[in-house]
């Protein structure tokens, strides 16, 4: 799904981005770039971006016109993709995809937001007290929201949906029979920046969340929009209280998460897991289908089907007993 909120600054000539990465290189001035996006997404005339061996079967594949990546990885890159090679991939990409999407960097309070009182969405939601509504907001039929919350711009949420008290909704498309308890924030820019003595860079953050029909958040819960694919949580997940999901991750369907845990950037979780509380899982990961984790696990690798798993590193049930007996 590609992002309805943002609005693309492009096409960019190709010599200006390579005068944003001062690159200089022999090129025709005329051939331009529409779009940034991630290698699975991106289609002909986009640019990419490739820093890592681990997405080497997306890199084969990639539609992108361009890619900026390392002289070690360029060679995975299809032919119909021309490799822009870099020092840094990720401070470069990020510099590309600020001169494509200027406005996606900070984070600002919705000032645009009015008392739904003050809206046509009065005769269709039933609110709570003190409920404000920004900009470009659509609410389906038969939907609830609790006292205190706001629902920031750039928001659609389907039929029959229930928000509850003091959440913040930003960037997100909820999906029909989706239940969001208290104290949520949800669509706001993820924690990615480089640090740097004098002044760390922000990464741009132009996806969105998506929450699936019949899911349930639970309460104190925060949920990241991706940076260039978009965060997602599948159909009937349900997620515990005091849950932290970071950009870029994608949850599967029937999957049930308990409280507190921890899942860092871009995992990818599949479907009919089970997550035990307090466990936590690193950044870039694949957690197969059907996967049990037990309680305060610590996820430092991809996890195989059918795998059940507990401790810290997080390895088989059978061998954390044999190894804690």
């Amino acid at each position: 799904m590609s992002n309805p909120f943002f609005t693309n600054s492009g096409p960019l000539k190709i010599s200006e981005i390579f005068k944003i990465l001062k690159i200089e290189l022999k090129i025709e001035e005329n051939l331009v770039v529409k779009d940034v996006q991630d290698l699975y997404n991106a289609n002909k005339d986009c640019i990419t971006f490739f820093h890592s061996k681990k997405y080497n079967q997306e890199a084969k594949k990639t539609k992108a016109s361009y890619c900026i990546t390392t002289q070690n990885l360029k060679d995975y890159l299809p032919k119909n993709c021309t490799p822009i090679v870099v020092e840094n991939v990720l401070i470069s990409t990020s510099l590309v995809t600020q001169k494509f999407y200027p406005n996606s960097i900070e984070d600002e309070y919705d000032a645009s937001a009015v008392d739904i009182k003050d809206t046509t969405l009065k005769d269709v939601v039933t609110a709570g007290k003190n409920v404000l509504i920004g900009d470009n907001v659509k609410i389906g039929e038969n939907c609830l929201i609790g006292h205190n919350s706001i629902i920031e711009r750039n928001v659609q949420i389907g039929d029959n949906c229930k928000i509850g008290s003091n959440t913040i909704l930003r960037n997100s498309v909820i999906k029909d029979n989706v239940t969001i308890l208290d104290n949520c924030v949800i669509g706001k820019k993820g924690f990615g920046f480089f640090p740097s003595r004098n002044k760390n860079l922000r990464f741009p953050h132009i996806g969105i969340v998506i929450i699936n029909e019949n899911s349930e958040i639970g309460c104190g819960s925060t949920i990241d929009r991706g940076s260039l694919s978009n965060t997602e949580i599948g159909k009937n997940t349900f997620l515990d209280n005091q849950i932290h999901i970071a950009h870029n991750v994608k949850i599967g369907e029937n999957t049930i998460i308990a409280g507190q845990v921890g899942i860092a950037g871009s995992s990818i979780i599949g479907n009919n897991v089970k997550i035990g509380g307090q466990a936590g899982i690193s950044g870039h990961l694949r957690v197969g289908n059907n996967v049990e984790i037990g309680g305060g696990s610590g996820v430092i690798k991809d996890i195989p089907d059918n795998s059940k798993v507990m401790g810290y590193p997080a390895k088989s049930i059978r061998e954390f007993l044999k190894d804690n007996r």
